[in-house]
């Protein structure tokens, strides 16, 4: 081949001594030098040295005398007199912005709320009518609050209708005494849960089933340990199961979970609930007679207080019938004359009780239960009292 490169000349030396010279009868063979794959070679590694950043178009390069001087391309735009390109123009001069000022806004003004106006009053009807309490309005003021704002009387008495269910369980009492204690029973044990029941809703606590539960079992366990004794010891019966049940009560509320406050509340309700269960049957310690002559007395007061009277002229003609309908029983009994004092003292039980139901706006559920009971459970220390002075 013509373009074909010479070999070239070979001295026959072999360094590597690996092979023999060719003789003069072979065709010299091609050879290169080149990296190899000798694993006992270890090139020499050079430390890291970071590249410079490549020098800008108006950098200064150094001369060979020493000096520095400008790139051939920016000597192009440089101006002596101004000691930069004169390319370059600097940009106007902008002052730095004021501070940050909010736009003014006048002060809100005052609030000033509107003057109250309550509505008109609902007009007047008799004393046996009331509205249920309504759940209106603001929810933190109670109806007692809202009926005192707009100028009404909190206190409603329980009206007609219980009037006439107490008074129909006055006169039980009254038939049933002349009977017996054991027929006594029956109505005092009626009169016991419907006072336990009415006084837990009058203070708002509904439902209350164990506090109930334990008032009403107060007041029969009182009712069978004066049974068991003799009157003499009944002051004794009847003290002494209040006091267990006051021992009673402590211990369970001791075992509530529930807060400091609500506990104290239930404590002070079913005490008060179970003492006048238990004072209750104070019917069934007295004499036969002036339990008689008390129940009368306590009917006829009801039914004259729940009359459409004014309330001076109620309270007066109600103690009135009371006095009266005293000396009528009490001329039908041995009471004789003295009816007309435990009629009056038997009276006045029964308005306390029935003001007592009749406080803070009570629902209608407080007038069947505790306008009903409240009159003849109040009266029970008067008729005990004093039917022993008169007897």
């Amino acid at each position: 081949m013509s373009n074909q490169q010479p070999y070239p000349s070979y001295d026959g030396h072999d360094p590597h001594g690996s092979r023999p010279a060719p003789s003069a009868q072979e065709p010299p063979t091609q050879t290169w030098e080149g990296q190899t794959w000798d694993t006992q070679f270890q090139p020499v590694q050079q430390p890291y040295r970071p590249q410079e950043p490549a020098p800008a178009d108006t950098a200064y390069l150094p001369t060979g005398d020493g000096g520095y001087a400008l790139p051939p391309e920016a000597q192009a735009s440089y101006d002596p007199y101004q000691g930069a390109p004169a390319a370059y123009e600097p940009q106007a001069y902008e002052p730095a912005p004021a501070a940050y000022e909010p736009p003014y806004e006048p002060a809100p003004q005052a609030y000033a709320p509107a003057a109250y106006a309550p509505p008109a009053a609902a007009p007047a009807t008799g004393s046996g009518t009331y509205t249920s309490p309504t759940t209106g309005g603001n929810a933190r003021v109670t109806d007692a609050q809202r009926a005192r704002a707009e100028g009404r009387s909190p206190i409603i008495a329980p009206g007609m209708q219980p009037a006439a269910l107490t008074a129909v369980l006055a006169l039980l009492l009254a038939g049933a005494a002349a009977v017996g204690p054991y027929a006594l029973v029956v109505p005092l044990v009626l009169l016991q849960a419907v006072t336990a029941a009415g006084w837990f809703r009058l203070n708002g606590m509904w439902p209350a089933r164990q506090g109930i539960a334990l008032a009403f079992l107060g007041g029969v366990t009182a009712d069978i340990a004066l049974l068991a004794v003799d009157a003499e010891h009944a002051p004794a019966a009847i003290i002494g199961t209040l006091g267990v049940w006051v021992l009673l009560t402590l211990v369970l509320q001791l075992r509530n979970r529930a807060s400091a406050d609500e506990r104290m509340y239930g404590l002070t309700a079913t005490v008060t609930s179970a003492a006048l269960a238990v004072v209750a049957a104070g019917h069934l310690a007295a004499a036969p007679e002036a339990v008689t002559v008390g129940a009368v007395a306590v009917a006829v007061t009801v039914l004259a207080r729940a009359l459409p009277l004014s309330g001076v002229a109620s309270v007066v003609v109600a103690l009135l019938a009371a006095v009266g309908a005293g000396i009528a029983a009490g001329g039908v009994t041995d009471v004789g004359s003295g009816g007309a004092l435990l009629g009056l003292a038997a009276g006045v039980c029964a308005l306390v009780g029935l003001r007592v139901a009749s406080y803070d706006y009570p629902s209608r559920f407080v007038h069947m239960t505790a306008g009903v009971a409240l009159p003849l459970t109040a009266a029970a220390p008067a008729v005990y009292l004093i039917g022993r002075a008169i007897a």
